[in-house]
């Protein structure tokens, strides 16, 4: 009997399953005026025509055997007015018993009463105690990317959802879900939003700009970091109470056009840790070509430590005998002096003073024209629909509406003389084609391209591209490098900059020794002892204890060296 009215109870207290009941009841209604009304007809067929005479209770009887099918045959017409009155019968019993009441029950009662139950295991507050934890009012492709490595760094995290069946589905696939409404105050309370270490918004500009001033009504020192879709959001959403507001198509766009080639050749900083200056830069048109990284004596040319090197989208380890290629980018890392003095040696050679050619006139790639404009690096674009003429004006020094795929289209902007070819299109599919395209037509351009989904980066790869980077990989990489109170690092996609604390099964042991690179593919790129920074550790580099190592890899290898040396 508790069980019973515990579901009674949250039955009436649904607004859903309320209304689910009042149609259910409405039908039950209809079927009992039938039954009543084909029982009325029985009894004047049979007295009027068959003239025999029987009790209301049989007609009700005889109604619902036939409409059932049962068929007792125990009372039967013999005019044909009866029986074709009995087929009536039978065939509305068939749809309305047989067929439309089971659907209705279904329907309107029991899948809605069921999915209820089961969205009820979704909890509405986060436990008692919970701080530290990181909130996500959104599951998409940032939240996903950003799950593995909160995990993998055992930072607590919940994810907010409004629809009881999205929250249902993402509790069952493991991740730790809140059911709650997003611009509800009540929710942030639950979520303990106050002892949050960051609140992520990451929803619309409007969304997010409400779901701030809401989580400022209940704390106003949590960190709050938002998402903006138009640059003209930011001072918005700051006003609103966002701490950090990341434009990320404008950083997208300024990101890729930092990896071009064009102008004089330079080293492009991608990234810092205390006074460890990461940069990359082109050897396209200089000396280093056709040499190895050791005959290449950067080190004593400027100073600066090869980390990696980028070579059609894979970054290879810098093994001294690893040779630049013409379209090579090298990771290298070093103080700001080492990085001028980088420069220095650089600038004398000129990649290629072509126009560089972006595809794609959308936000990013308008971001990236003014990035490379402030350059003084000269931008052709292509952009196939004529409504962004207007927004695109004269960022471009030349602009051509039309097809990229039409060769005609192509060469009129440039592209066999193109030193980067720049894909910003928002389809990765259309990113992927024009990226085997272009290749085809420009075999010697270098291809910096966005995506959006991380499954598609080996498509684009063998497609041909040289770069890419997503939404996803800046977003995850700046929220934590704040998570970390440090300035970002952005590689490339598929590949992250982590800092982390040494093992223990690892302390003591010289870097050479621990087998980090033999074992999980990750590049131990630095290490911090008693705050001193160590760039360019040596294999005899002893791993004290409490020191802390600075490494970049992909998330498999990450993932590799947790399950080696925990």
């Amino acid at each position: 009997m508790k069980f019973l009215s515990l579901h009674l109870a949250y039955a009436l207290g649904d607004e859903e399953l309320r209304k689910n009941v009042r149609a259910l009841v409405k039908y039950a209604v209809f079927l009992v005026v039938v039954i009543a009304v084909y029982s009325v007809i029985f009894h004047i067929i049979m007295t009027q025509v068959e003239g025999r005479d029987h009790s209301w209770i049989t007609g009700v009887y005889w109604t619902l055997t036939v409409m059932s099918t049962l068929g007792f045959g125990d009372i039967t017409f013999t005019t044909d007015i009866g029986r074709i009155f009995s087929v009536v019968v039978l065939m509305s019993g068939i749809i309305l018993l047989l067929i439309v009441l089971p659907f209705a029950f279904i329907r309107y009662f029991y899948a809605p009463w069921l999915e209820a139950q089961i969205r009820n295991r979704v909890p509405e507050s986060v436990p008692a105690g919970t701080e530290g934890h990181v909130v996500f009012i959104h599951w998409d492709t940032v939240a996903q990317d950003m799950v593995s490595r909160l995990e993998g760094e055992g930072i607590p995290y919940f994810v907010l959802a409004e629809d009881g069946t999205e929250a249902t589905a993402l509790l069952s696939d493991g991740v730790s879900t809140i059911r709650g409404k997003v611009d509800d105050i009540r929710t942030y309370e639950r979520l303990n939003a106050g002892r949050a270490r960051m609140i992520v918004l990451n929803r619309d500009d409007l969304m997010n700009t409400n779901v701030a001033l809401t989580v400022r009504d209940v704390s106003t020192s949590v960190p709050i970091v938002a998402f903006a879709e138009n640059e003209h959001s930011v001072d918005i959403l700051e006003l609103g109470g966002c701490d950090h507001v990341l434009p990320l198509k404008k950083i997208l766009g300024e990101q890729l056009a930092n990896r071009v080639n064009g102008g004089h050749a330079q080293a492009h900083v991608i990234g810092r840790y205390r006074n460890l200056l990461i940069a990359e830069f082109s050897v396209h048109g200089t000396p280093l070509v056709g040499k190895s990284i050791a005959d290449s004596r950067l080190r004593e040319i400027a100073g600066v430590s090869v980390l990696g090197v980028w070579d059609r989208g894979q970054i290879l380890s810098p093994r001294p005998d690893l040779v630049f290629r013409d379209l090579s980018l090298p990771v290298v890392a070093g103080s700001q002096e080492a990085i001028d003095r980088l420069n220095e040696y650089l600038y004398i050679y000129d990649t290629n003073w072509n126009p560089v050619i972006i595809l794609g006139g959308g936000k990013v790639g308008r971001a990236a024209a003014r990035a490379l404009k402030h350059r003084s690096i000269p931008v052709h674009m292509v952009e196939r629909n004529p409504d962004l003429a207007s927004k695109i004006g004269g960022l471009p020094d030349r602009l051509i509406i039309g097809d990229a795929a039409d060769r005609d289209v192509m060469r009129a902007v440039g592209i066999e003389d193109a030193p980067s070819v720049l894909l910003t299109t928002n389809r990765d599919e259309a990113n992927i084609y024009l990226a085997a395209y272009t290749r085809r037509i420009s075999p010697e351009a270098q291809i910096v391209s966005r995506i959006t989904h991380e499954r598609n980066l080996p498509s684009i790869q063998r497609a041909g591209a040289d770069l890419t980077l997503s939404y996803g990989t800046l977003a995850v990489e700046t929220i934590f490098s704040l998570l970390h109170d440090r300035p970002p690092v952005i590689l490339g996609q598929g590949i992250e900059f982590h800092d982390m604390p040494c093992p223990r099964a690892l302390e003591g042991l010289t870097l050479g020794e621990s087998g980090i690179g033999a074992e999980t593919g990750l590049t131990v790129i630095a290490l911090e002892i008693d705050g001193q920074l160590v760039a360019d550790p040596h294999a005899s580099t002893t791993l004290v204890p409490g020191c802390t190592l600075l490494t970049i890899g992909s998330e498999s290898q990450l993932e590799a060296f947790r399950n080696a040396f925990g």
